[in-house]
């Protein structure tokens, strides 16, 4: 166990602001980030390295962990690959890390998070959206980010009340991620008395010809799809293409600028849910400014990334320790103010202070949908 350091946290975990002045450097730590950074989804991997690498950045000069403890953040790349997040898992396992920023693909976080609760590793994913990760009570693991339960209410009570009488399907690309959001909307819808057709693509799929011209003659006019970006960003240009009149809503993973670079503008009005933006919150002015300072963006995940990193130094903080059962009881013992606002961790690990808004593609921008 290591000593608490007398002094107040009041503000400190908020922008790791608390500064202290030079001092002799403490023990070194190793926390990581285990996400895509390579595949199709290496982008959100980009952003929370990005966000975690700020957070730690400023953490180190903050004198908020215990003895001057110095954070070191290793990267890791999952691919979005169960296997790959597996084995990424038992390497980090082997080196110690005392904190997971991830893994973002739920069908790596969900393996990956045996290893770590088995290991003590206290794990914290800033994208992992599947009620699967935290319904199975690990102590360790917690996520930032929403459900997909709450995420496929808030699409389809959008879809129900904005398309009240218009023909309806639900697609899916057979990932955990995406089959179980698609599920969660489809019964939502059901509940709401709607009918709707369903179909399924293969993760990794280019041609949605087939796939479009049985839409087009079923007359869909709203499609949900549950996927991630690359491949709805090639269904819309082939719709597109195929003249087929109809509006795409998806899930978080369409929160990237890529997706703009693979639709242009048969991207625009495509509809998508997410957490609220925190880029404009007052409290993350000064980590917004230190990204863009370095080049980086805030865009989609980075501050739900900074924000991980924050409430796992404020529960060693408040535990006194880097113990990981002290860490995630400090964890769920009360708020803990982050770039993306407070963070109120229940019993399973999830973020009950979180939810999900509707947004829009418009022009190359995201826009957030006032009409609801």
């Amino acid at each position: 166990m290591v000593n608490r350091r007398p002094a107040s946290v009041a503000g400190a975990a908020l922008l790791f602001c608390a500064l202290a002045g030079p001092s002799a450097r403490g023990s070194e730590i190793k926390i990581a980030v285990a996400d895509p950074m390579t595949g199709s989804s290496a982008a959100f991997g980009a952003q929370m390295r990005d966000g975690a690498a700020a957070a730690v950045e400023v953490l180190n000069v903050s004198g908020l962990l215990p003895d001057n403890a110095k954070v070191v953040l290793s990267v890791a790349d999952d691919a979005c690959d169960p296997r790959q997040a597996v084995a990424v898992a038992n390497k980090l396992t082997t080196e110690r890390v005392l904190l997971v920023v991830g893994h973002f693909c739920s069908s790596s976080s969900i393996p990956a998070s045996d290893i770590y609760a088995e290991a003590g590793i206290v794990q914290v994913s800033p994208g992992s959206s599947t009620p699967q990760l935290t319904d199975r009570g690990l102590e360790t693991v917690f996520r930032i980010c929403g459900r997909d339960d709450q995420q496929g209410t808030v699409a389809a009570e959008y879809i129900h009340m904005n398309y009240p009488n218009e023909n309806i399907a639900v697609l899916d690309d057979k990932s955990t991620a995406g089959k179980g959001i698609a599920d969660v909307v489809e019964a939502r819808l059901h509940r709401f008395g709607r009918q709707v057709t369903r179909q399924s693509y293969v993760a990794g799929e280019k041609d949605f010809r087939a796939l479009v011209s049985r839409m087009k003659k079923d007359r869909v006019r709203v499609a949900y799809i549950g996927g991630y970006h690359t491949e709805i960003g090639l269904f819309l240009r082939q719709a597109s293409e195929a003249k087929a009149d109809f509006r795409v809503m998806a899930n978080d993973p369409l929160m990237t600028s890529e997706f703009w670079a693979i639709t242009g503008s048969t991207g625009n009005d495509t509809l998508f849910t997410f957490m609220p933006d925190p880029a404009g919150n007052a409290n993350a002015a000064g980590a917004v400014a230190g990204l863009k300072a370095s080049s980086r963006s805030a865009e989609g995940y980075t501050l739900y990334a900074y924000a991980a990193v924050q409430a796992w130094a404020e529960a060693v903080y408040r535990s006194g320790s880097f113990d990981p059962a002290r860490v995630a009881s400090a964890l769920r013992s009360r708020p803990i103010d982050t770039v993306v606002g407070p963070v109120r961790f229940d019993k399973k690990g999830d973020n009950s202070a979180s939810g999900f808004l509707v947004y829009r593609w418009r022009n190359g921008h995201v826009e957030r949908v006032t009409r609801y």
